[in-house]
């Protein structure tokens, strides 16, 4: 293995791989999309339970496996593959740094076939700890700066492309990657469990009481708005909400790992409700 991480069960590269072990079987010949793909760590696991892999990243330069080529791909642009052409996704450590994130979703929908699946790896900003340095100084740890210049251009190079590979500006938690998900024709399959961030364990006696009480209160509170809309459909849309908002282990995960599958095309998505959808003459 060209990375030591995946040896790790402190890095997500050692869960992905757990993970992609244990559905080797239904891997075989299909196509996977490992974008952004790094140094090639994940397109290199991939290819051992046989899958065919395409790799692609803004900055190719970087892949480090000789036996199969890295393209070029800038997701604020397009994935240079048709449509419905792979069978999963893989963006492991890379919704962070993308400045358009629905974008980017509706690009994956793009590129995936029907019941596809997208599977996203990233720093946890719903867990305590991370809420907390949020509170402090909108940081991602009690350690670093908020994001800036300084710290958050991680590379740029003007001969090969005018983007810049930004630092985790983006970095987003799991009720915004949700609604992303939602518009853009994917549902929640699964929320992977990982490593336990201590910060979080810490604050967990204080802060849980306070988040559950809340939590709950919002959820009856707002099932009584919008009287004209089915409460069975509130309920099946808010419950989703609240159960990850108040689920421990997604307070305590120090990082997102989370499986979408593909529902429909974006074409198809469609959530308006008459009942709540005020005409442009009485919104202006």
């Amino acid at each position: 293995m060209i990375d030591e991480h995946v040896k790790n069960p402190k890095s997500p590269k050692f869960y992905v791989k757990k993970y992609l072990d244990s559905i080797k079987s239904e891997l075989k010949n299909k196509i996977v999309i490992d974008m952004p793909a790094g140094n090639g760590v994940t397109t290199e696991m991939l290819m051992e339970v046989g899958a065919k892999v395409e790799p692609f990243d803004l900055f190719p330069e970087y892949f480090m496996l000789k036996n199969i080529e890295c393209k070029r791909a800038d997701i604020v642009d397009k994935i240079p593959v048709t449509d419905n052409y792979a069978n999963m996704l893989i963006c492991q450590e890379g919704i962070e740094h993308f400045s358009d994130q629905l974008k980017a979703f509706k690009e994956f929908n793009r590129v995936l076939k029907t019941n596809g699946k997208l599977l996203i790896t990233t720093p946890s900003y719903s867990n305590l700890a991370s809420k907390f340095s949020y509170l402090l100084f909108e940081s991602e740890t009690t350690k670093q700066m908020p994001p800036n210049e300084i710290d958050d251009i991680w590379m740029s190079d003007k001969t090969i492309t005018t983007e810049i590979y930004h630092g985790h500006i983006f970095l987003i938690g799991l009720q915004k990657l949700r609604i992303f998900a939602k518009l853009s024709g994917f549902k929640i399959k699964e929320i992977k469990h990982i490593r336990l961030s201590k910060g979080s364990l810490f604050l967990f006696p204080f802060f849980y009481p306070l988040i559950f009480i809340s939590s709950y209160l919002r959820y009856f509170r707002n099932l009584k708005k919008h009287k004209d809309i089915p409460k069975s459909y509130k309920i099946d849309i808010y419950r989703e909400q609240l159960k990850i908002n108040i689920d421990p282990k997604n307070l305590l995960n120090h990082n997102i790992f989370i499986v979408f599958e593909k529902e429909k095309e974006v074409k198809n998505v469609d959530f308006r409700l008459d009942s709540i959808i005020k005409p442009f003459e009485k919104i202006m």
